[in-house]
């Protein structure tokens, strides 16, 4: 599709964008007396979308360019993920679907019984390889743990292999931060671990800015000598932020890849505003469950402030 041929998509997210919530909103949700005043506030401010998930966001976005390659990639981490949900359910012999996170690429109804017949040419294109190989590395070793960092690490390369293939500079830039942020994640938890060299190498991606073997190296060292490695790459304030608080380094990725999405906003043309728009709706939804979760267990506002990210609007 050409980037005209998304003029009246965008026209229509730059249009809905005055439906998502404030800074002000939010701190009058997160000063709610209860729960009560809380879904009045949300429904004044949201009307008939106060529901809105991003799940409608996506079918939204995906009535207006339903064949994007490029969009897709956007979804990939949730594909991935209901790919080990759904393996993980059929060693367990648990129901997969409460596991399974929505929008997705994925047939979830058929999921489980296309990885039970081993009918992989059912799954899209970017998941088939990592489907089989998964479910061989879980039958063979039945270590979970492993297949889940074989997939995690699969997820990564897949976006980075997509996006630059599908993607413009929007999408190979949030690719890029995707795959460094949870490269510096891994790394920093298998070094703290004292994980071999042969998990390392299978869990973490590698990228033009961090290259996979210093990265092993660094870990496999020790996380002083990861955060000195880090030090000269351009990511050590983010990296600090793990010796710091987990919490903290998490929001501040979010943070950084809604200031890339806040850049396409200007944008006239081309699929980057509508994959602003559900990163957008995805951190509102996330900013909602925060302000949920810490009222329930009694948390102050100073706490809420902190652990919110960034708003698109």
């Amino acid at each position: 599709m050409s980037t005209t041929k998304y003029a009246s998509a965008v026209a229509a997210v730059k249009a809905m964008e005055g439906t998502l919530l404030t800074r002000n909103d939010m701190e009058q949700l997160i000063g709610a007396s209860g729960q009560s005043e809380f879904s009045a506030l949300l429904t004044a401010k949201k009307g008939t979308s106060a529901d809105e998930s991003a799940e409608t966001v996506w079918s939204m976005i995906k009535s207006y360019a339903p064949k994007s390659r490029e969009l897709e990639i956007l979804l990939y981490k949730n594909d991935f993920h209901n790919l080990k949900a759904a393996l993980k359910s059929m060693i367990s012999g648990r129901e997969a679907n409460q596991y399974y996170i929505r929008p997705t690429n994925l047939d979830l109804n058929h999921l489980s019984e296309i990885l039970a017949e081993k009918s992989y040419e059912n799954l899209p294109v970017h998941i088939r390889k990592t489907a089989q190989e998964a479910y061989e590395l879980l039958v063979r070793t039945s270590d979970g743990q492993l297949s889940d960092s074989f997939i995690d690490a699969e997820t990564l390369r897949t976006i980075q292999k997509d996006s630059e293939e599908y993607g413009g500079d929007f999408m190979q830039s949030y690719a890029l931060l995707t795959i460094v942020y949870a490269d510096i994640k891994t790394a920093y938890r298998c070094s703290r671990m004292k994980k071999q060299r042969a998990f390392l190498e299978n869990a973490i991606c590698g990228s033009k800015e961090l290259e996979k073997d210093a990265l092993v190296t660094a870990a496999l060292e020790g996380t002083e000598s990861l955060m000195t490695m880090l030090e000269s790459s351009g990511y050590s304030e983010i990296a600090g932020l793990l010796n710091e608080s987990a919490a903290q380094f998490e929001k501040r990725c979010d943070d950084v890849i809604m200031e890339l999405a806040q850049t396409a906003r200007m944008k006239s043309f081309g699929s980057e505003p509508l994959a602003a728009y559900y990163l957008a709706a995805e951190a509102e939804q996330k900013n909602l469950r925060i302000i949920s979760v810490c009222r329930e267990f009694g948390a102050d506002r100073e706490t809420i402030n902190e652990r919110m990210r960034m708003l698109y609007v």
